[in-house]
């Protein structure tokens, strides 16, 4: 969902298209997207009706003229059977077409952006997917999908980016490369919310999501902005876990003081608990 959200923006989906598929020609203007239902039902081989629903859909028009569907999937893992899924969402789509009685039929285009660290290892078309005999290879029609590796962009396609896709792609090419990366990028986001909520669930570091209360105040412009409130975070958290420590020590050497004194086991475990009764006597023991 935290993905699906910031590429349904216009700006970021075209600006996505322009540069994989355009090689950074801005052919698709934000105005020229319309978003489309992203649900489609199909009846299964069990005669039952099935719903599948693709990450984010628009059409591109020009003049009022329906040029193309597009459409972004996106994948964290690796998926074996990716294409098939691929080919069923854009099946949906001139289906969906053909049922509107449209005057000409657009093309479908779908691609899958993937977020893993390593290499897509899987086929990327279903004739490979499959044993076909050879008598029959001619006659099955084959469906390939494209995949764009987003930590394995280069410089060059970075710099492309115009809008905060660039900031999301930069950061996985940076991870990728030295997994201590700090994000340290001076761009200014537009939509910082979004972007923080993906690179929470995308990185699994919840400590994002703390950062969006700084950005609800619009104290967080770029991610310089959001290195330094991680940073504040993390001495915040080191000094609560080093005074809760400190009161911890304390507290076990209260309790050491008072069986030195002579103080009855139940008498202490009426201050203090069990645990550090036990605590105090391994101590005084070794």
């Amino acid at each position: 969902m935290s993905e699906k959200i910031l590429e349904d923006y216009n700006d970021v989906f075209s600006d996505i298209v322009n540069v994989l598929l355009f090689h950074g020609q801005e052919l698709i203007e934000p105005s020229a997207l319309e978003s489309i239902s992203v649900h489609s039902q199909y009846k299964g081989e069990d005669a039952k009706l099935h719903e599948q629903e693709r990450d984010v859909a628009k059409k591109w028009k020009r003049y009022n003229v329906q040029l193309a569907i597009i459409g972004i999937e996106n994948q964290t893992a690796v998926e074996k059977k990716m294409p098939f899924r691929l080919i069923g969402y854009d099946g949906a789509s001139y289906k969906s077409q053909l049922q509107a009685n449209a005057a000409s039929i657009a093309p479908v285009v779908t691609i899958v952006l993937y977020f893993g660290e390593k290499h897509w290892c899987k086929e990327r078309n279903i004739k490979s997917l499959m044993n076909i005999p050879k008598e029959l290879d001619p006659y099955v029609n084959d469906y390939k999908m494209e995949v764009f590796e987003i930590a394995w962009l280069t410089d060059e396609q970075l710099e492309m980016f115009k809008s905060d896709f660039k900031v999301v792609a930069r950061f996985f090419v940076n991870k990728r490369r030295d997994p201590d990366y700090v994000a340290d990028d001076p761009t200014e986001i537009q939509h910082v919310d979004e972007v923080l909520k993906l690179l929470s669930v995308m990185t699994g570091d919840r400590d994002y999501e703390k950062v969006i209360c700084d950005e609800m105040k619009g104290q967080v412009k770029s991610m310089c902005d959001v290195a330094e409130r991680l940073k504040n975070i993390g001495r915040q958290e080191g000094f609560q876990a080093g005074r809760s420590e400190g009161r911890s020590e304390e507290r076990i050497n209260a309790v050491k003081f008072a069986i030195s004194l002579g103080a009855s086991e139940e008498k202490i475990l009426t201050q203090y608990s069990k645990e550090e009764y036990e605590k105090a006597l391994a101590l005084m023991k070794a």
